[in-house]
């Protein structure tokens, strides 16, 4: 984490992205501190990548102010882009070329010694635990193999800032699990970390701060502990009715119980600090549920909460 006092690495005021009339990011505050681990959440069309791209000089602010390592996008591109590496959402790996082949080909582009690369491919090649597949083409590569490989890319020039859009999407459980702790030793390295991501367990493995993002605007900030405390409840109780019961009519038999009651399709949610106090209640009241389940409140609600249970486009 940074020291007290230090300049953010990025800061943002006011950012803004328009594309014609459509406003994809709508002046928007943040900052994000040398050393930590910085996330965007937010379902489909909220914003996040829009923002990651103008954080990697890729395009162009259309209002208010960015800097990134103290430079402005708009004049000091290729400055940046030379400190930061990045993880896209789609793999741009080259299919024809080996595992090797792709980290020396990639580190020619930052103009280092060969020597250099050569070294750095070997280190890569260890830290993403790709040694025993170095001399293997990419095309025939599991999702979670070449992932792993874009992100060992990345790293080449040794940046500073590491910019990671949606980094395990589409990969297997076991897959995410090793990404997760390859950022981990990265962020134990000193890397700055800055992601998005739309699952709940990826920000709070891996965040230290996020915001919520929600049609282009942040509907929330702080970690993934602060948020839960703070728009969630310790406690959430599942209950589960017959499909013909009045899910509405029995969450106002549950009036007063917790802190509030969620009607979904299939279950009712009952928000409380005590949820076998609140199960007790509701057999009390005459609620006789199919099952039920306690579990702790997650970031999942928080994100559910603010941003609504509608799919977005």
């Amino acid at each position: 984490m940074s020291v007290d006092g230090d300049p953010p690495l990025i800061q943002a005021r006011g950012l803004t992205k328009r594309f014609g009339g459509f406003v994809a990011v709508d002046g928007i505050d943040f900052d994000v501190h040398r050393g930590e681990a910085f996330g965007f959440l937010g379902p489909n069309g909220a914003g996040k990548t829009s923002t990651m791209r103008m954080i990697a000089c890729m395009s162009p602010v259309s209002a208010g102010t960015l800097r990134v390592m103290g430079l402005d996008p708009a004049t000091a591109g290729p400055r940046i882009r030379a400190r930061l590496g990045l993880v896209p959402q789609d793999d741009t790996l080259d299919l024809e070329l080996t595992v090797r082949d792709n980290l020396l080909v990639y580190g020619r582009y930052f103009d280092l010694p060969r020597k250099l690369i050569r070294q750095r491919t070997d280190q890569l090649l260890e830290f993403a635990q790709l040694t025993e597949r170095a001399n293997d083409k990419v095309d025939p590569l599991s999702g979670g193999l070449r992932r792993r490989l874009t992100i060992a890319r990345s790293l080449i020039s040794e940046p500073d800032l590491l910019l990671l859009d949606e980094p395990t999407t589409g990969l297997d459980p076991q897959a995410r699990h090793l990404v997760w702790e390859r950022l981990y030793r990265l962020k134990q390295q000193g890397v700055t970390l800055v992601l998005t991501t739309h699952y709940m367990d990826e920000a709070e493995q891996l965040c230290d701060r996020l915001v919520i993002m929600d049609k282009g605007r942040i509907a929330a900030e702080g970690s993934p502990r602060q948020l839960i405390d703070h728009h969630c409840t310790r406690e959430v109780l599942e209950l589960r009715f017959g499909p013909d019961d009045d899910h509405s009519a029995l969450a106002d038999k549950l009036d007063g119980v917790g802190s509030r009651v969620e009607v979904l399709p299939d279950r009712l949610l009952l928000y409380t600090a005590n949820a076998d106090a609140a199960l007790a209640e509701a057999t009390t009241r005459g609620l006789s549920p199919e099952s039920w389940l306690v579990r702790r409140g997650t970031l999942e609600d928080v994100f559910l909460r603010l941003t609504g249970r509608s799919l977005a486009d």
